[in-house]
């Protein structure tokens, strides 16, 4: 029962069908190409028979033209003793036997001349040629056969038959078939055998797949398809499938970090808003306390507002944009925008903002999106570029292109972000302030983040010498 299971899964694979297939179009393709070269075979030989008769019946009338009968009977009983496929008869004018190795011919193809082909009983060479002219009967049949031959009648009514054999050529044909006949069987068994070792492979690496994808689905995400040296389609399948397994345990991951942060993050500022409105809520509270109350409420709610829109942002970003919402985008023009917009915020706080922006560099990009990463990067230059000790705050807003790329960067010169966390700082919910004194979520390098991976770029992190340069990388097709 299991060799037939394992049959019927074999015959199920699409290697295997296709090899039966190409065996099927192989075999009607032999049969065919068979058929031809036998009947070419057939027509050649028929056609080298007909010349070799044609061309042995105007020597043997050349003879008697030239030398008389008597050399004709020469000739005739001399070419008839010779081994060969070679049949002839000489008779007299009413048809009767003189020489040959055939003593008996059709009275049809003595009465008409032309080209026929009969049953005939070969007879042994006569030894006694005068005697044979003088009219003496013939030897006995020796063996049989089936000629075609060519029927003449001489100047003195005497009739000359002249033919071939066609034995050997049935022969010669029946070999051609033979052989065919064996190669094509050698190929179907070939293909056959070849086909089933084909698919065992096939069915082997597929397994071995299935085997991992049922690990996965049963709650063991690290496991992956192994990958051979052979580089084969199979490899690059593995390679494929490894690769999306990577990104679905990344997702999963960070979703996980996500719902952990969402937890930890927000139940601070839920459990302050439910605070206020208890004391708000208490007996002999006053108005002015209840407004106050009321107004961190509204403050806190904000907050969360931003937070959610925020995730919702990441989200949309993540998942790729939409059809249409990529259009041409003069990206100089949306970062001196954003730069121009945040210079009276950071000359509140005392920090210039001084840019190097390359003109007319346009890209296929989300506006709002661009523009909002650009922001959330202000935003944190702004709220942290201020230089340890003294010194004035400064932030350099640039944009470049370079080896095909186009380069957004924010650099300022504050204290920086250590090097062991300039990627973590762009995970969700990460803030290295442990005090978290200063307002924010620890989302908007996320978004940043996010963004870039949606336009097919990167964004880093690195050290400006003091301070930190924010880099969004980009190709420019």
């Amino acid at each position: 029962m299991h060799r037939l299971a394992r049959f019927a899964q074999l015959w199920r694979t699409s290697t295997v069908r296709l090899t039966a297939t190409f065996i099927l179009i192989f075999g009607i393709f032999s049969i065919l190409l068979l058929a031809f070269i036998g009947w070419q075979s057939s027509i050649s030989i028929q056609r080298q028979q007909a010349n070799d008769i044609d061309r042995e019946v105007r020597v043997l009338e050349r003879i008697y033209s030239n030398q008389g009968v008597r050399a004709l009977g020469f000739a005739v009983d001399r070419i008839s003793r010779a081994p060969g496929p070679g049949v002839y008869y000489l008779g007299d004018p009413s048809g009767g036997y003189l020489l040959g190795n055939v003593s008996d011919v059709p009275v049809e193809v003595l009465l008409a001349p032309g080209t026929y082909g009969f049953d005939y009983q070969r007879a042994d060479a006569l030894t006694d040629t005068p005697a044979q002219l003088e009219g003496q009967g013939p030897p006995p049949p020796s063996n049989s056969g089936y000629a075609v031959v060519r029927s003449v009648e001489l100047d003195n009514g005497m009739r000359l038959v002249v033919g071939r054999d066609v034995v050997e050529r049935r022969g010669f044909s029946a070999i051609i078939i033979q052989s065919f006949l064996f190669g094509v069987l050698g190929i179907i068994v070939f293909s056959i055998i070849a086909g089933g070792v084909t698919a065992q492979r096939v069915l082997r690496r597929i397994d071995t797949i299935r085997d991992t994808s049922t690990k996965i689905m049963s709650g063991n995400l690290s496991e992956r398809v192994p990958v051979t040296k052979r580089n084969d389609e199979f490899d690059g399948l593995a390679t494929n499938l490894n690769a999306m397994l990577d990104r679905i345990e990344q997702l999963l991951q960070g979703l996980k970090e996500v719902t952990d942060n969402v937890a930890h993050d927000l139940k601070t500022p839920l459990t302050r808003l439910r605070n206020q409105a208890e004391s708000a809520l208490r007996e002999g509270a006053s108005d002015e306390s209840r407004q106050q109350a009321l107004q961190t409420t509204i403050a806190e709610s904000d907050r969360l507002i931003q937070t959610f829109n925020a995730l919702l942002m990441i989200a949309r970003a993540e998942a790729g944009a939409p059809s249409g919402a990529l259009r041409d985008v003069d990206v100089s023009a949306v970062v001196a925008d954003v730069a121009e917009l945040y210079g009276p915020v950071a000359e509140d706080e005392g920090i210039v903002i001084e840019t190097a922006i390359v003109e007319d560099v346009h890209l296929h990009a989300n506006r709002e999106l661009i523009g909002q990463a650009m922001v959330n990067l202000l935003e944190n230059a702004v709220k942290y570029a201020k230089p340890i000790g003294e010194g004035q705050g400064q932030i350099t807003v640039g944009l470049r292109q370079a080896d095909g790329r186009v380069l957004i960067e924010v650099s300022d010169n504050g204290p920086g972000v250590p090097e062991a966390d300039r990627k973590r700082v762009i995970e969700r919910f990460v803030r290295l302030e442990k005090s978290r004194s200063e307002a924010g979520s620890g989302l908007g390098l996320s978004l940043v983040n996010a963004v870039a991976r949606l336009h097919g770029g990167s964004f880093r992190i690195e050290d400006n010498a003091p301070g930190v340069r924010a880099v969004i990388d980009l190709p420019a097709a």
